[in-house]
């Protein structure tokens, strides 16, 4: 059996294979990896025990969705750590951007806030995933979302386009932090603003944790320390950079956090 590469010797593109290899399979199976509301204190938050499956079902509902006339379709394959609709105060006609926007669940909720003034565009690396979504804004007879195959750092979204970024566990997975908030910065309005839930670091991992692959795809490895999070969004512009909550940390410092920001006028 070949040894699975260290993530430290990968290119950020073998990375990112790993990453929509794991989500694939998010996508085509009940449940899978993921990030957990509380991250778990062993090496990875992806598990294969019962518990764990019964937890990635319930997972939505635990963070407080509303997931009521949604498709289980929607809800299977949520591999989320936070909520960021709910804290977005998304008004009616706003344009929002979810980041890595899997099976849609986050666009389908946000859908609802924007009207039919509105529109939610998702942009997800994964085929299987953007397939998915298709299906479920078809079974709930969603019009006013766009699913875009696409980059997180490197985004086909125009420049000074969006009212609102959101994104739910994702950005952690991006090899390049930086240069995805320098996209988010590039295609928000001036005025417009972000609000993510991502998995962020009070402590450095040990090496031996933030070199596995299924530690990174699980939304640990690849996550770094909060201030240094904070500070590529400064780096892109984003003066008012702050975390207004966190929960669930771990043993090696991992936490689930609310991260704001927005684009001056």
């Amino acid at each position: 059996m070949t040894e699975m590469k260290k993530v430290s010797d990968m290119e950020p593109n073998e990375i990112k294979e790993e990453v929509r290899k794991a989500y694939t399979q998010v996508a085509d199976i009940d449940v899978g990896c993921g990030c957990e509301p509380a991250v778990q204190t062993s090496s990875s938050c992806c598990g294969d025990s019962s518990s764990a499956k019964v937890t990635r079902v319930n997972l939505a509902d635990a963070l407080g969705y509303d997931t009521e006339g949604m498709p289980i379709s929607a809800t299977e394959s949520f591999a989320g750590c936070g909520n960021p609709v709910a804290l977005a105060s998304l008004k009616e006609g706003e344009v929002v951007l979810d980041l890595g926007s899997g099976a849609g669940l986050d666009m389908f909720v946000a859908s609802k806030k924007v009207g039919d003034t509105g529109k939610v565009i998702g942009v997800d690396m994964t085929p299987a995933m953007i397939e998915k979504a298709k299906k479920n804004a078809e079974e709930l007879g969603i019009t006013n979302v766009d699913f875009r195959f696409g980059d997180i750092e490197d985004m086909p979204v125009d420049d000074n386009s969006v009212d609102v970024v959101i994104s739910n566990c994702v950005i952690n997975l991006a090899p390049s932090k930086a240069k995805v908030f320098q996209e988010v910065y590039r295609v928000l309005k001036p005025g417009g603003r972000v609000m993510v839930s991502d998995i962020v670091l009070s402590k450095p991992l040990p090496k031996e944790v933030s070199d596995e692959v299924i530690t990174y795809t699980g939304c640990i490895g690849g996550a770094i320390l909060d201030e240094e999070y904070l500070q590529h969004m400064r780096d892109a512009g984003f003066e008012d950079a702050r975390i207004t909550s966190k929960a669930g940390e771990s043993l090696y410092g991992a936490y689930s956090a609310y991260i704001a920001g927005s684009k001056s006028e």
